[in-house]
């Protein structure tokens, strides 16, 4: 059966979520180790020696080199501590990055030393074919840093095979000027998801043209459904999915008092929440934390595209009673290693600087949140052109728990299809509540049973 199962991954092509824009063909482009100290990464040991500080050179395979500044930041900040190592960059381009990988793995050689890792699909396939190192016994940076996400990207055998040095997070973005206007205060870093209700209703006036709503649902599925699973008491892949009754109810309810807008006709429309957010028709939006450089890029050219900036600030998103202040969701990018690579070591070694404090400083100092914070990395962030000035805005960037939109499953793909054809029948009112819930828990079990 695993070895059908491989067959069947090996062939999967693994559906990219959240991707930029498509880059050109694969380019390998080699950066020369900048000047800095004498330090050296450990190269590959010598027969049953200590590493060596012989000269190597690692191979990186990425997405979107050009359009995403940490990757350069991250090999020159590392060689310029390590001058015995050279970083090659290969651009496999974002448009199936995960499915190009696993062609390129699966042939068996060692090319690639170093692999960044897009979603949880992908990373679940390249487990199933047996192409990573499992990573459990070389982690340098204390586990407990990464708010949980570890034991959630681990395997069935109980490894973890990719160490995140970039994580993003949920937190809710706010318009102080509508707010201000309606006389209603400010939303809280310790606000449940009955108090959001409660402000959402406050803050929604208007009609037609001049209608506010206090808040705003994108129609991706992470950003209705997965309060469910904020307290910590359920997961969204093991094929029970009766506890996210209440949550839609409470959506679907909010739709109809015009709280928040109709998805439908969101779907229909295409109307991004940046747009709702930046022309004022959206009080509150739910989003992740990219959603921060979005904003601060939108304002720095607010004067020259003709457009008013927008007031915001930033809190902690919801949370049910019982979870602490904090708890959100999150997605990461992790970094692996080539099971046939002939440099392990060294490629080790990279990964964990990458994820190590110095490594987050790099992450941080691109406007980009590194999975492992620090105090030091926030302190980066909220220095950044545009930040909000409050501290409210700040304290929403500490986090207690961090629950992914997707999990690790070896049927991580197989289930989220299903999560999404029912969220938007569900939304959409082509089925009720209960309905889609029951297919849910019914075509999930059934792909776990297969």
């Amino acid at each position: 059966m695993k070895k059908i199962r491989k067959l069947l991954c090996a062939v999967l092509a693994m559906v990219m979520v959240l991707s930029l824009a498509a880059c050109g063909g694969p380019s390998s482009e080699a950066s020369k180790a900048p000047e800095g100290n004498n330090s050296s990464a450990p190269a590959q040991s010598k027969e049953g020696g200590e590493p060596s500080n012989e000269e190597v050179t690692l191979n990186w395979a990425i997405w979107d080199k050009d359009s995403t500044a940490y990757w350069q930041a991250l090999a020159d900040g590392y060689m310029k501590g390590h001058e015995n190592v050279k970083i090659e960059m290969t651009d496999l381009g974002s448009n199936d990055y995960m499915t190009q990988l696993a062609t390129q793995l699966s042939g068996g050689n060692g090319e690639l030393d170093v692999v960044s890792i897009k979603d949880i699909p992908g990373y679940a396939n390249l487990i199933n074919l047996d192409l990573l190192v499992p990573l459990n016994d070389k982690l340098t940076t204390p586990k407990e840093d990464f708010n949980g996400v570890l034991d959630q990207l681990t395997a069935e055998d109980g490894n973890f095979y990719g160490i995140p040095f970039r994580s993003d997070f949920w937190v809710v973005f706010y318009n102080k000027d509508l707010f201000d206007d309606a006389g209603v205060d400010y939303p809280s870093n310790d606000m449940t998801l009955d108090q959001y209700d409660e402000l959402m209703r406050k803050m929604t006036s208007g009609s037609g043209a001049e209608k506010v709503y206090g808040g705003h649902y994108h129609t991706w599925r992470s950003a209705v459904s997965l309060f469910g699973i904020l307290d910590g008491k359920n997961t969204i892949v093991d094929g029970s999915y009766d506890f996210l009754k209440p949550v839609y109810e409470r959506v679907l309810k909010q739709q109809e008092d015009g709280v928040v807008p109709d998805f439908g006709e969101l779907k229909t429309s295409g109307l991004h929440y940046s747009a709702a957010f930046q022309n004022g028709s959206a009080a509150m939006v739910n989003m992740g934390s990219w959603f921060l450089a979005t904003m601060q890029k939108y304002n720095a050219e607010a004067a020259s595209n003709g457009v008013e900036p927008v007031n915001f600030g930033m809190v902690k998103y919801p949370h049910p009673d019982g979870a602490p202040a904090g708890s959100t969701l999150g997605t990461v990018t992790s970094l692996g290693v080539n099971v046939n690579s002939t440099k392990q070591e060294a490629a080790i070694d990279f990964v964990n600087w990458c994820a190590s404090a110095e490594g987050a400083a790099v992450v941080a100092a691109t406007g980009t949140f590194p999975a492992a914070s620090t105090s030091e990395t926030l302190d980066i962030i909220a220095a950044t052109e545009g930040f909000p000035e409050d501290a409210a805005s700040k304290e929403a960037l500490t986090t207690a728990a961090v629950y992914l939109e997707m999990p690790y499953s070896p049927k991580a793909s197989e289930i989220e299809t299903v999560l999404n054809t029912e969220h938007d029948a569900i939304m959409t009112g082509a089925e009720t509540v209960d309905e889609g819930i029951k297919n849910m828990n019914e075509q999930v079990q059934a792909i776990l049973n297969g």
